[in-house]
């Protein structure tokens, strides 16, 4: 139900999917992972693939193990990788005539603002160009220790600056159980979470495969992060064929529900500021507008009061100098005292 209602889909796609421990790619896996996608495509639905596997594919590439790498060498490898894992998809998707395209992201372009609304705004066009993006960490530039294969978070990321609806983590489990499912065989699988307290925090397992170093406990941080933003995540197995059909027509795997709807989060974030970085005053049709619930439009700008960058928090007031909303501004105060006062076909 819930991946059928959404508009937005993320997909991350775990190392040990893509290649084995025996460094073998799963090209049959990625054929028919490549069919969901089509699938989901026909439906009209966008799809971000945010994807592990650059170093793995480096590792197997240069003949070498990860084991025995330095950080520096890591982000060597992980350059070698990176054309290895979007040639391969790009191999892939061809069959299903599939456009794809590459964005790599750091932590900081997440979460500097003015970096997100600009990686929003590449997904929504690339979107509107009917390309698929795929997404992964820029290892090759990273400072710190490089995690293999863990980017749970980074998809979880890409989810709030994205406005996704939903996001499913495809890993080697069919999600979270009451107990460790190798070790209890009278584990019970949890198929839906609505509150992640400390009770769902203590079953997460730390273990890993030998590339993939994001275990249970880095879903549940995906998670918490995607429940602040208002955004839907289910834990599924990815070594099923087909696992997205999978989940639509056998409902097995973890869902996590959040409390508060998309719009609801959005606004509790921009309405959380404590300091404006500065003022628009606008007319009185501008105002009638902005009560409807629609957007604030250039023209119905008088003035502009403070110096600010895309995607700073601002407020906006009327004629009388009364307060009405807040916002994140789409232009610079330089921009809009350009722009203030003119008709959308104008500007």
């Amino acid at each position: 139900m819930y991946l059928e209602n959404s508009k937005t889909i993320i997909v991350k796609i775990g190392s040990s999917l893509i290649i084995d421990d025996k460094k073998i790619i799963r090209k049959k896996w990625l054929l028919e992972f490549a069919k969901d996608i089509r699938a989901l495509r026909k439906k009209n639905k966008n799809i971000i693939i945010v994807s592990s596997g650059a170093i793995a594919l480096g590792c197997k590439k240069l003949n070498i193990t990860k084991k025995k790498l330095k950080i520096d060498q890591s982000q060597a490898v992980a350059s070698v990788g990176q054309i290895e894992l979007m040639n391969l998809f790009k191999e892939i998707f061809a069959i299903q005539k599939i456009n794809i395209s590459q964005i790599l992201l750091t932590l900081e372009d997440t979460e500097i603002r003015r970096r997100a609304i600009n990686a929003k705004r590449t997904i929504e066009n690339l979107f509107n160009l009917n390309f698929i993006p795929i997404v992964n960490e820029n290892d090759t530039i990273a400072t710190s220790e490089i995690k293999y294969g863990d980017n749970d978070r980074l998809a979880s990321r890409v989810a709030q600056i994205s406005d996704a609806d939903c996001l499913v983590l495809l890993s080697d489990v069919d999600g979270l159980y009451t107990k460790n499912p190798k070790i209890h065989k009278d584990a019970k699988l949890i198929n839906k979470i609505e509150k992640i307290d400390q009770n769902i925090i203590k079953l997460a397992s730390g273990k890993t495969s030998e590339y993939g170093s994001g275990g249970m406990r880095t879903k549940i941080d995906a998670a918490k992060i995607c429940a602040l933003s208002g955004c839907k995540m289910a834990i599924a197995n990815g070594l099923k064929e087909r696992p997205l059909s999978n989940i639509l027509d056998k409902k097995i795997c973890t869902w996590f529900i959040p409390e508060i709807s998309k719009l609801d989060a959005r606004k509790k974030w921009i309405a959380s500021t404590l300091h404006a970085k500065g003022y628009l005053k606008i007319d009185e049709g501008a105002e009638n507008a902005l009560r409807k619930g629609k957007s604030l439009l250039a023209a119905g700008v008088k003035s502009v009061e403070g110096s600010f960058k895309k995607g700073d928090q601002i407020k906006i007031i009327s004629k009388n100098d009364k307060e009405l909303a807040i916002g994140l501004s789409s232009f610079s105060s330089e921009e809009i005292n350009k722009i203030k006062g003119h008709q959308s076909n104008k500007i």
